[in-house]
């Protein structure tokens, strides 16, 4: 093979070991690891060298064991209201507060007159926080709904989305808005089920309850 193209090869897949270490998420990680690790083994076979190849396909099993791991085991999710007076959510919000901002207004997030204020606990570990005032009768509009990086795979939205719908029935909603377009945030918008419309010159996002 052309020595060029072999050592092409070779830092394709340098690059791609070395973003997979910028993942916040272990899912993304994992997956851009193995995709990495794959090439840099097929790059080690070619060149002649075994102890490089083998390594790397060595870490490619490994990233696909915690991988299956991840896919088959079953979290345990549970939601627990915010007490009023909560030293924790306060530390919570400034110790993630430049990622918060990516996406929500911290001056307009009011825990004390919230309507709803919850933690997402995951396998027992403060996970997300949502918190939601009344903007009327039928409406909520989310203030924050944030999941610490490690954990934002879609599972914690849709837990709150889905199976915490009741919650919100009980007490008469029917509908969620979320007011902003951040680009980090519009991904996981639509993944949720919101649709984006503009209301008086604003974006906005809806979604039944």
């Amino acid at each position: 093979m052309n020595p060029v193209l072999l050592d092409w090869i070779g830092y394709v897949a340098s690059l791609i070991i070395l973003i997979s270490l910028l993942m916040s998420s272990i899912k993304k990680l994992r997956w851009i690891n193995l995709v990495g690790a794959l090439i840099f083994g097929v790059y080690g076979f070619l060149i002649g060298s075994l102890p490089t190849g083998l390594m790397n396909i060595g870490i490619a099993v490994i990233d696909i064991y915690f991988l299956a791991r991840i896919y088959l085991s079953k979290d345990y999710f549970t939601v627990l209201p915010i007490d009023d007076e909560s030293n924790y959510l306060s530390s919570f919000i400034t110790f993630y507060k430049h990622d918060i901002e990516q996406a929500f207004d911290l001056e307009r997030i009011d825990p004390v007159n919230a309507e709803f204020k919850l933690y997402v606990l995951r396998n027992m570990t403060p996970a997300a926080v949502f918190i939601c005032h009344k903007e009327d009768d039928k409406t909520l509009e989310i203030r924050l709904d944030y999941a610490i990086p490690q954990y934002r795979d879609f599972k914690l939205g849709r837990h709150i989305f889905e199976s915490q719908r009741d919650r919100f029935k009980e007490r008469g909603f029917e509908r969620f808005v979320y007011r902003g377009d951040a680009l980090s945030h519009r991904g996981y918008l639509v993944k949720m089920g919101f649709e984006r419309t503009v209301v008086d010159g604003r974006i906005v996002y809806t979604k039944p309850i």
